[in-house]
């Protein structure tokens, strides 16, 4: 996970900040909403994008997807790759630190990308996603998962600067001239903070989308809503 307004021209502040804790800076348990979307799927391999400490990156490998997680954190990757040789799942798991700001993602094909949580600039998250994008299989999905725009007035959290905030339908357009892509799902969905007070809730944007196949298993296609 980066969240821009800690985002450094390098990965130190971030390195520090996963160093400074004893206990796993998001939590060991996956994001709710990739298991709900990607729970059920035949395992492939995947791609997680700014991975941090491996929570679902590790989770899909458990699930028995050989997955690879990129993160400009070392530190991050070190504690990632030592927890998922306790979970017996290293062997399914890579860990490769990058900055996929700059473009530095592993090569494809994958089945599933998942970007959880990179609130970054909007040229920079567009940069990214249609980096992404071009790693997809026939078939295969992307899964964006972040911190709606609306969450700063009504939601619980998350960064306080709009400029990295962004709805379903900034994610749609980011990638919408790409041939061969149909948008499942582009919706805004409540996350509960129970540390917050009962009721109240985190607004996440979140955005499915699959790359098409023709019957020869190239890509085709337009993207669609």
């Amino acid at each position: 996970m980066i969240l821009a307004e800690d985002r450094c021209v390098d990965a130190s502040a971030w390195d520090a900040r996963y160093r400074s804790s004893d206990d796993l800076v998001w939590g060991a348990e996956p994001n709710r909403f990739v298991a709900a979307e990607l729970a059920g799927l035949a395992p492939g391999r995947a791609l997680d994008v700014a991975c941090g400490e491996g929570r679902n990156a590790l989770w899909l490998a458990s699930e028995g997807w050989q997955v690879t997680g990129v993160d400009f954190s070392q530190v991050a990757l070190d504690r990632a790759g030592q927890l998922a040789g306790e979970a017996g799942v290293g062997d399914r798991v890579t860990f490769v630190c990058a900055d996929v700001v700059d473009g530095t993602v592993p090569g494809g094909p994958f089945d599933v990308v998942l970007v959880a949580y990179l609130q970054v600039p909007p040229d920079d998250r567009r940069r990214v996603l249609r980096h992404v994008c071009g790693c997809l299989a026939g078939g295969g999905i992307l899964l964006v998962v972040g911190h709606d725009r609306t969450n700063l007035a009504e939601g619980v959290g998350g960064p306080q600067d709009p400029a990295v905030l962004f709805s379903p339908q900034d994610v749609v357009a980011d990638v919408q001239d790409l041939p061969g892509l149909r948008v499942e799902r582009a919706e805004r969905v409540h996350r509960p903070v129970p540390s917050a007070g009962a009721g109240r809730s985190a607004i996440d944007a979140l955005v499915r989308i699959r790359r098409l196949a023709t019957a020869g298993g190239a890509p085709g296609g337009d993207v669609a809503g």
